[in-house]
């Protein structure tokens, strides 16, 4: 199994920056890609963005490119997720979730493993 922890949340200033990080153990070495994810309250979990474990090939969602910056550190088992211009929207719990077959996905039942999630906070 793939366990996953998320953390660098909490309560920014609009137009303020975070830094999310992934930190991954367990059987990695079966993980493809990693995607992260997010929810607010009353709202479906959406997709954000996702990253492959080789190529570094990535996908963003419309709401966040330009903004958010994926990437890894693969000898460390970690994603990052910069996040830059955070408006209030984007307040949500992150959650980040491991891929295991090949190509990158935008669907959660596509992914295998998920962390707890980490809050982020984005005042007005």
């Amino acid at each position: 199994q793939v366990q996953l922890v998320e953390s660098g949340g909490g309560l920014v200033q609009a137009g303020g920056s975070l830094r999310l990080s992934c930190a991954a153990s367990g059987r990695t070495y079966s993980v493809h890609s990693v995607g992260w994810f997010r929810q607010a309250p009353g709202k479906e979990r959406e997709f954000v963005v996702a990253i492959s474990w080789r190529g570094g090939i990535t996908y963003y969602a419309d709401s966040v490119k330009g903004r958010f910056t994926i990437s890894r550190d693969n000898a460390k088992n970690t994603v990052f997720l910069q996040m830059n211009s955070l408006k209030p929207e984007d307040t949500a719990v992150y959650y980040c979730a491991a891929r295991l077959d090949l190509g990158v996905a935008a669907t959660r039942n596509e992914y295998a493993y998920w962390g707890q999630g980490t809050q982020v906070t984005v005042s007005s």
